[in-house]
């Protein structure tokens, strides 16, 4: 056993134990180190944002050589660096005020002491801090939790492709209902998730650097000649995000409440997908694909359990609990500032964490099942009843008096056969025609417009984030 394996034995929760290979892409975005490294940028890019601004001479102008030299520090941000900056934090007990004085150690180690006391210049904590926190979900949600997603809607359009045609039972209340097609059913989740992924692209995360109280007052102290109000708008949108102006101290977190709302919608939609295909599964319309080596139960060596979907679902709980509690949360703050955010935000790691879990695990889920079609056929037709609804909207068509209350009281209750069924249409007081019609009528064919329906894509809601 390494220390490695160790450590993750001994870890609190179970994103940074037993799923931690699982999530250690989301580390680089919302761990600690991470934070520190987003707020070197901000405040980097503020400062190099500074010495190009008109009127603000004591800033003077960097060079591109001196701007390279600057934006190394957080794109090649090491450990030591986020060890550096802890350290100060400690001493100060203070971790935005930490990042100030470490940049000021390296400004002065790179020859920058002219530009000490720009750094920080007139903004308060939470310039930095929301603008730090808007980028991480920003990248986190482009980087890593919308290619897990896309890989998801490629295995269901997959599956809606291959199996547009194999029709199968539906059901309703539980019930025998009207068939459709395996296809149709995945290409309802596809088109679903599709638009919930827009949804979620389509959100603007955004940012505001407007001082302590939300007025300017610092900065316009110091350099009342200077449009504040424009350098905020364009120092905002240089990092890709909606500038906000018109704010408390505090950036109310409102856009960034409407992507929680947005991927608690997609763990909805999940969610639904992955009990519908537990439920296949112990129907025996999907089969998995037995893994060498695993166990399913620790008394029944039979068992090959869904797990990948039930630990999707259980995970896209967490996810929704907590995403919820932002949404619900983030916006609300006493007056013009309190700090109950604070603590909640360094959680968002959390939320992604689950959500990234979940769609890796119902990834793989889908990624072992196959369809059972001969299952589904046998199971179709032992379930002839299904065309009561086809022979009484064509018994309507013919002016035939009330022929849905005389299938009704043919089928209601009965375990019906084929036999029964044709002997039914026998007797009907039809023309040969019809009855020809209603002979020919039969569950696996009665699937409507399913073929079409599972290779239905809408091009106006095609992904645009790539």
């Amino acid at each position: 056993m390494t220390t490695g394996d160790m450590a993750h034995l001994a870890a609190l929760g179970p994103l940074d134990g037993r799923y931690r290979a699982d999530v250690a892409a989301l580390a680089s975005f919302f761990s600690e180190a991470a934070l520190f490294r987003y707020r070197v940028r901000v405040e980097v890019e503020y400062l190099i944002f500074l010495s190009r601004a008109r009127g603000i001479t004591f800033v003077p102008p960097l060079t591109p050589q001196q701007q390279a030299a600057l934006r190394a520090l957080y794109r090649q941000f090491c450990d030591e660096d986020a060890l550096a900056i802890a350290d100060w934090d400690r001493r100060i007990n203070h971790d935005v005020k930490a990042v100030e004085y470490w940049l000021r150690e390296r400004l002065t180690a790179l020859g920058l002491t002219g530009y000490l006391e720009a750094v920080h210049f007139a903004i308060t904590s939470e310039d930095v801090n929301n603008l730090a926190y808007a980028l991480m979900v920003k990248e986190a949600r482009e980087m890593v939790l919308l290619p897990a997603l896309e890989a998801i809607v490629e295995r269901l359009r997959q599956l809606a492709d291959e199996e547009a045609a194999t029709p199968m039972l539906a059901r309703t209340h539980g019930q025998p209902a009207t068939p459709t097609t395996f296809g149709k059913e995945m290409n309802v989740f596809y088109m679903r998730l599709r638009r919930a992924i827009n949804d979620v692209m389509a959100i603007r995360i955004t940012g505001k650097l407007n001082g302590a109280s939300g007025v300017f007052a610092a900065h316009q102290a110091a350099l009342p000649q200077i449009d504040w109000l424009k350098f905020s708008r364009a120092f905002v949108r240089s990092l890709d995000l909606e500038p906000i102006l018109l704010t408390t101290q505090i950036e109310p977190h409102d856009t960034l409440a409407a992507l929680c709302d947005a991927l608690k919608r997609v763990g909805t939609i999940l969610t639904d997908l992955s009990q519908d295909c537990w439920r296949y599964i112990s129907d025996g319309y999907l089969v998995q694909a037995a893994r060498a080596g695993d166990v399913g139960s620790s008394t029944m060596p039979h068992k090959v359990n869904p797990i990948d979907f039930e630990n999707a679902e259980g995970n896209l709980a967490l996810a929704g609990a907590l995403l919820e509690l932002f949404s619900r949360k983030l916006p609300v703050s006493r007056l013009q500032r309190d700090l109950s955010d604070s603590t909640v935000l360094r959680n968002l790691g959390l939320a992604f964490g689950y959500c990234l879990l979940a769609y890796q695990r119902l990834l793989r889920g889908l990624q072992k099942v196959a369809v059972d079609r001969a299952r589904l056929r046998r199971d179709l037709e032992a379930h002839p009843e299904v065309l009561a609804e086809a022979i009484q909207t064509i018994l309507r068509r013919e002016g035939f008096a009330e022929p849905y209350e005389l299938l009704k009281e043919f089928t209601r209750g009965r375990a019906l056969t084929a036999d029964d069924i044709a002997r039914f249409i026998a007797g009907l007081p039809v023309s040969d025609a019809v009855r020809a019609e209603l002979q020919a009528l039969s569950p696996a064919a009665y699937i409507g417009l399913a073929v079409k329906l599972a290779q239905l894509r809408d091009e106006a809601i095609a992904s645009t984030w790539t």
